[in-house]
């Protein structure tokens, strides 16, 4: 019998909704108006964040998200973010995880992109 775990989508604002989720930021910068005293994290894995370059330019404009996400991937290639991928790809092997971001529209931002790229290598492999 396997176990498989899900990897899902979230706002960092949001309280914890799984027993047992491994809930982790993958936003670049600190979310605004957040105590890091009171977010309800278990890690903030800013090194598999988009570039700065990448995501200034993104802005969160809905009409250049499927070329931030194209673009997003290359760059989960390059070694620092690969890291810190293969880190979540473990993690989601053990326990059901949570990417969670600040954006108000978490299904158009960079967990989106993890989120799909995790499902993608756990439903081929």
């Amino acid at each position: 019998m396997t176990t498989r775990f899900g990897v899902r989508v979230g706002r960092v604002y949001e309280d914890r909704t799984l027993d047992g989720e491994i809930r982790v930021l993958v936003d670049r910068v600190w979310p605004r108006g957040l105590a890091r005293a009171s977010a309800d994290l278990d890690w903030w894995c800013k090194d598999v964040a988009p570039s700065n370059a990448l995501r200034k330019w993104y802005g969160h404009d809905p009409s250049r998200f499927d070329e931030f996400a194209r673009r997003y991937r290359v760059e989960l290639d390059e070694p620092g973010r690969a890291t810190a991928f293969a880190h979540l790809r473990g993690l989601a092997a053990q326990q059901t995880l949570t990417l969670l971001t600040a954006t108000r529209r978490p299904e158009i931002s960079q967990a989106s992109v993890l989120a799909q790229r995790l499902e993608g290598e756990n439903s081929t492999g």
